[in-house]
């Protein structure tokens, strides 16, 4: 698998003990799935010396001796053979974003709003993690920003408290200036920079 490959995220429904610990003669299947943002995905099957790559929704792989087979299952397919697994699985993470006005903690009017979205994914999870990563642009100081990145991740943990969250299901951090969305030179007074992300799994 290459580089590229391995930091994609992969979901993939895998049958049989034998696929988990990488050897059984019983064989088992392998299928990825599509990632619900549309997102490639592509997971490497390798067994022995022959190796199948999967880089499409739906793209499979059976193992047996003679090693991986590939071929295309349906959607269909896939609820028959693995419905009760796919059921039992904990739903996916889900980021949200919100945005501040310039050189202060203070939501802008849009992100406000969007706070309520966030409460009701939260609230669809039986057990909620949630991350709050703060972030800012590139005016300022590396340790002005990393403070400023703290207070607006931590202005939205205590929102989500005040609203009902449980405070030990959410954890705060600052990336200050360190992973822009929008990459710039420093002083650059960029809106899209000036955010926290909110994931939540």
């Amino acid at each position: 698998m290459t580089d590229a490959m391995a930091r994609l995220r992969v979901v993939a429904a895998v049958v049989g003990v034998c696929m988990v610990l990488g050897a059984c003669a019983s064989g088992g299947t392998v299928v990825l799935l599509p990632e619900k943002d549309g997102r490639q995905t592509a997971v490497s099957v390798k067994q022995g010396d022959k190796e199948v790559v999967l880089d499409q929704p739906y793209a499979a792989a059976r193992t047996n001796t003679q090693g991986p087979r590939a071929y295309v299952a349906t959607q269909a397919d896939v609820y028959t053979q693995f419905g009760p697994a796919l059921a039992a699985q904990p739903a996916r993470a889900t980021k949200f974003t919100l945005y501040f006005v310039e050189g202060k903690d203070e939501f802008t009017e849009q992100s406000q709003r969007d706070v309520y979205r966030i409460l009701t994914e939260i609230a669809q999870r039986p057990v909620p993690d949630v991350l709050v990563i703060g972030h800012t642009d590139t005016v300022g100081s590396d340790q002005a920003n990393d403070v400023l990145g703290q207070q607006r991740a931590d202005i939205v943990r205590a929102a989500l408290i005040r609203l009902g969250v449980p405070a030990d299901d959410i954890h705060a951090l600052s990336r200050g200036k360190r992973s822009l969305a929008v990459p710039t030179a420093n002083g650059v007074a960029e809106p899209l920079n000036r955010r926290v992300e909110i994931i939540v799994r």
